[in-house]
């Protein structure tokens, strides 16, 4: 099937909204996935380690799946395989068999995730990155808003996760419809072997970058997955006012990617960063000093509007960062990294609420964004550069 440069770009976009579905269904989902399954609030993080899992093999395999099924296959296969993670949650009776599902999930979405940001990093700018994902925050924020509705019709849960599901299929079958319209995500121009990731690694910013995305997708999930439950099980909101707020949040991180599209040329990527990062501190303090219900609104969307150019402005810095040799090593890095900071801090943020209490959720989000904003610091100083290949 023959598809244009502008029909990949739409599709591409559509695939980031699916892949936002899922992450955020869960934070509304979750308080009543825990009582059908009779676990403590802090297991969320049990089935955050399996997606992660997942996420992480997939991306660390992705260079290879690539150049054996190509771009479209590996797509068409990770849809499938949401989808099939998804129907299962829905049909499960045992939280074991979810966790189990849970690695499939990240799978998917670690093929979905790694594959598009290193075809997009390559072949396009900033601009592009973060109009692709404000479509990843357009699925983020219809998640809560479908599970809201959901629930608020006495619904399950489970009726929210088919729904996705489905979604999902459809999109497995547009990729492998359009299988090989899609160029390889490597860059054509190259010439000789690959750099290993050992040589990807001995880059001077390679590991502050990977903790850099460690720390701050753990704190843009940690956002989405814990305001529901400090909003109601912490401050007694009703479930659709923090249903709707939490989407919002979701809404604010669409809108400022789309904002950071029209600003990161006219600004430099360093200037957004550094102002986003000071921005979303400022959005999560005014969230844990709990002044006010219209003021913990405030604090939200302001968080999520400064958060939203921050990922693929980083990824797309990557290339100028590392070098275009070493960019489809990175930016795998870099995916993997993410992922594994969306288990690893949500987790420990979960076991801190249990130990401490709910709003010690909160404290916790901004500390983590002070500690993003001096990575970034580190990331941006000033090291001897070294050529791209040894």
């Amino acid at each position: 099937m023959r598809t244009s440069g502008a029909g990949l770009a739409i599709l591409a976009g559509i695939a980031f909204v699916g892949l936002g579905l899922p992450d955020g269904l869960l934070g509304v989902a979750w308080p009543s996935m825990r009582r059908t399954f009779g676990v403590p609030l802090d297991a969320l993080g049990a089935l955050l380690t399996a997606t992660t899992a997942g996420f992480v093999l997939s991306s660390f395999a992705g260079g290879r799946a690539m150049r054996a099924l190509g771009l479209g296959g590996v797509l068409a296969l990770s849809c499938a395989a949401t989808a099939v993670s998804l129907f299962g949650y829905a049909a499960s009776s045992s939280w074991w068999i979810v966790i189990g599902l849970g690695l499939l999930a990240g799978f998917g979405a670690g093929g979905i995730d790694t594959g598009i940001n290193t075809y997009a990093a390559l072949r396009h700018g900033p601009r592009f990155l973060n109009v692709l994902h404000a479509c990843w925050g357009v699925g983020a924020a219809t998640g809560p808003a479908l599970m809201t509705a959901v629930l608020a019709a006495n619904e399950p849960w489970q009726v929210g996760y088919v729904t996705v599901a489905l979604a999902q299929v459809v999109l497995a079958i547009a990729f492998a419809a359009t299988r090989r319209a899609w160029p390889e995500a490597t860059p054509t121009h190259e010439t000789g072997p690959a750099p290993s990731i050992a040589q990807t690694l001995r880059r001077p910013t390679a590991g502050v970058g990977i903790l850099l995305f460690v720390c701050y997708t753990g704190l843009e999930l940690g956002i989405g997955a814990w305001a529901f439950t400090v909003l109601t099980e912490g401050r007694g909101r009703p479930t659709a006012v923090a249903g709707a707020w939490t989407s919002l949040y979701w809404v604010g991180l669409t809108g400022g990617r789309l904002v950071g599209a029209a600003l990161v040329t006219r600004l430099g990527a360093r200037v957004l960063l550094r102002s986003s990062m000071a921005l979303l501190a400022s959005g999560l303090g005014l969230f844990a000093a709990a002044v006010s219900p219209s003021l913990d609104l405030v604090g939200l969307v302001v968080a999520g509007a400064a958060a939203g150019p921050i990922f693929p402005t980083l990824i797309a810095e990557t290339p100028g960062r590392l070098g275009v040799h070493h960019a489809p090593n990175a930016v795998g890095f870099q995916i993997a990294a993410a992922a594994l900071g969306q288990a690893l801090w949500p987790s420990l943020l979960g076991l801190m609420a249990s130990a401490y209490g709910l709003e010690m959720l909160a404290r916790g989000l901004v500390a983590l964004a002070l500690m993003v904003l001096g990575l970034n610091e580190a990331a941006l100083a000033p090291r001897v550069r070294r050529p791209d290949r040894p």
